[in-house]
């Protein structure tokens, strides 16, 4: 790893901290950036994950993703654990949290919203971030890219539904454009590119030279992306201190439970770390763009469910990052 990437957690801290300075010094700069949106997807952020993402995807070798059936565990895992454990178990957990043990210092009427925010986030499992995970864990990108894939088809079919039961509603309202928009922009779009570009670099020691030279741009992005998000929202964390920390607190859990659920299934079920780490990264961090973009569907821009769907961004970064440490830490365990 180079000296930047050792100490990304120190930069993602830096990032959050400029980005939260920067959004109270010119709210004006803030607001004219939050503008550029299409389908409640903000461009500039898509920009930014979009040179965080294409680095990565220029490692794809479509010979080798034809392979990956004959090593199916991995996605079963990775399946079970998102649409199976992991929405209900966040369910489980906002619910304990904001309606019993923290509904003494929030007030009623956020409770419901708090939680409803936290369940969108944990119906949405990652699409972009985990391709950064991913690099930083050695991750297998082919097999990571096919993960990804097929939680996407799935999450198109089942995010509505799945997320009206959760929520108890049965017209909960799914901005389609910006599902099916979010996987193009994020997941499509970088791959066609990745393609293109081993289609014209044909000789394998200029393409890992070219990987190398773009490879700052993944933290780049990802440095860019955490500034951004907190910058749109720095009045709405002031704001409200208390209950960004009590929101918080379930996420975490939350977010190294299900970790370390699927990291201990995918070493009982003998998968090499490669196919390991990436697997657990997408079931523990989330989809926060498409979470996001609901919650203000639903709830409105300044809602409690919307604020809980940031914190929910506000939490990953730093948690995703050292369970990044932890699997490096334990890569030899694995076969």
């Amino acid at each position: 790893m180079t000296l930047f990437e050792r100490f990304l957690s120190v930069w993602i801290a830096l990032g959050m901290l400029i980005g939260v300075i920067c959004g109270i010094i010119f709210p004006a700069l803030f607001t004219t950036l939050g503008n550029f949106q299409y389908a409640q997807i903000n461009m500039v952020i898509a920009v930014l994950i979009w040179l965080m993402i294409y680095p990565m995807m220029m490692q794809v070798d479509f010979t080798a993703i034809r392979n990956v059936h004959r090593r199916p565990k991995g996605l079963l895992i990775t399946l079970a654990i998102n649409w199976l454990i992991k929405p209900f178990t966040m369910a489980l957990l906002a619910t304990l949290f904001m309606r019993y043990l923290f509904g003494a210092w929030i007030s009623p009427e956020l409770i419901d919203q708090y939680i409803a925010g936290m369940i969108l986030l944990g119906v949405a499992p990652c699409t972009a971030m985990v391709f950064v995970w991913s690099q930083l864990t050695k991750g297998d990108a082919n097999y990571t890219l096919v993960q990804v894939a097929i939680n996407d088809l799935i999450m198109v079919v089942a995010f509505a539904p799945l997320a009206a039961f959760l929520l108890g509603v049965t017209d909960i309202f799914v901005p389609w454009d910006t599902l099916l928009l979010s996987v193009s922009l994020f997941v499509v779009v970088p791959l066609l590119a990745g393609v293109f570009t081993r289609h014209f670099i044909k000789n394998q020691a200029s393409l890992d030279k070219l990987s190398a030279t773009l490879k700052p741009l993944s933290i780049i992005g990802l440095v860019g992306t955490v500034i951004l998000l907190f910058g749109f929202q720095a009045q709405t964390i002031l704001a409200n201190p208390l209950d960004i920390i009590l929101i918080a607190i379930p996420l975490t859990i939350q977010t190294y439970l299900i970790f370390a659920l699927a990291y201990w299934w995918m070493k009982k079920w003998q998968q090499p770390h490669c196919i390991a780490a990436p697997g657990a990264m997408i079931g523990a961090s989330n989809f926060f763009e498409l979470a996001v973009a609901v919650a203000i569907s639903l709830f409105g821009t300044y809602s409690g469910a919307a604020l809980a769907t940031i914190v929910g961004v506000l939490v990953e970064v730093p948690v995703m990052l050292s369970l990044v440490a932890y699997a490096n830490h334990t890569r030899q365990q694995f076969s």
